[in-house]
């Protein structure tokens, strides 16, 4: 089946891409989208299990393939199997619609790889076609420093490139350069990998790590977590190079900090989602502030936090949601760790980016 206008780079008339859409940037999938979304597997599953019911979940970037993967599954499958899509926002394997797993027979996550595996959840990872090679070549030539100086380089990538990781250990390999990596801890899935939320594969007995992906999130986090490191940024996605600057980053999160200092109520937020959730540390933090109260909440935004009208708010859940839209709320909104700075429990040298370690 081939793949329509609005796979590669979009038309004119397109609305303007939205932050997540992946159109145009390398996540365009394969024209063969059977194979891409592995329908043979999911058929099979709905036949194994005598399903009634089939639910598939997409990434934001995603969803608007997902009426067309819905009428190829259709077509596969006996006319009395009801399909339904999740429209609930999805960011991340951590991210699943349990409402619509626990009413469907079969449920199906595209986009990444598993956090945890279950016999109740299908996951379809969907990878990158982009070519990650010219940023490299570039990355060796410009950035790294060269294998006769310092011939130890990590290697780290997100779940859209995995596909390519042991090309892009062969290709630094060849280029005489040692590459070290390694599997973080259980939350993810292959070695190598770097999640918005865990650089646990980073820690390798190397001074300079390559990035190689979209967007400068995941080395952000990366050179925060390892700031005695190098991180060299090769983004195929964007056609950009660079080398992750903390700098910025720091400052915003000092101003939250600082403007948090002389809060008196606080709102102390558990997050519901099944991967996202720290009752222990949410629990702690009131446990030892009177005036901090605890919410439960699914999906973090600030229009959700204006009527409980708190003077800071504590987001023990995903952390992305602190430090990519930490600004769009009214109070500050600061991590567990920022918190204890802010209430004087640790010193403002301390402040170091939130990192999800385990799984659910």
């Amino acid at each position: 089946m081939s793949q329509d206008s609005t796979d590669a780079g979009g038309r004119d008339d397109d609305p303007p891409r939205t932050e997540g859409d992946l159109t145009g940037t390398g996540m365009s999938l394969k024209h063969d989208r059977e194979w891409d979304y592995e329908l043979d597997r999911i058929v099979d599953e709905v036949d194994e299990r005598d399903a009634e019911t089939v639910g598939l979940q997409f990434p934001e970037g995603l969803k608007r393939r997902g009426p067309r993967v819905a009428d190829d599954l259709r077509a596969e499958l006996p006319d009395d199997v009801t399909v339904m899509m999740s429209g609930q926002p999805c960011y991340g394997a951590c991210d699943l619609d349990t409402y619509l797993m626990r009413r469907t027979d079969v449920f199906v996550h595209f986009g990444h790889s598993p956090m945890k595996e279950s016999d109740k959840i299908i996951y379809v990872p969907l990878f990158s076609n982009v070519d990650v090679f010219p940023m490299m070549e570039r990355a060796v030539d410009e950035e790294l420093a060269a294998a006769d100086d310092d011939p130890d380089v990590g290697l780290v990538t997100t779940a859209q490139h995995m596909n390519k990781f042991e090309e892009m250990r062969a290709f630094l390999e060849e280029r005489g350069y040692n590459v070290h990596t390694r599997r973080g801890d259980d939350r993810l899935t292959h070695e190598g990998q770097v999640l918005g939320c865990n650089y646990a594969s980073a820690e390798v007995d190397a001074d300079q790590i390559l990035y190689v992906g979209g967007g400068k999130f995941h080395p952000l986090g990366l050179a925060m977590e390892h700031p005695e490191k190098t991180v060299v940024i090769a983004d195929p996605v964007n056609n950009a190079l660079s080398i992750a600057d903390t700098e910025k980053f720091l400052k915003q999160r000092y101003g939250a900090v600082h403007r948090a200092m002389d809060a008196e109520e606080w709102g102390v937020i558990f997050c519901t989602k099944i991967g996202q959730g720290r009752w222990d540390v949410a629990q702690e933090i009131v446990e030892e502030n009177d005036d901090a109260y605890l919410i439960t909440m699914d999906e973090i935004t600030p229009d959700r936090l204006t009527n409980f009208g708190m003077d800071a708010y504590v987001n023990t859940g995903c952390p992305r949601i602190t430090t990519d839209d930490g600004p769009q709320f009214k109070q500050p909104m600061l991590t567990p760790g920022e918190y204890e700075i802010a209430v004087g429990n640790k010193p403002l040298e301390e402040l170091s980016f939130d990192t999800f370690h385990g799984t659910w």
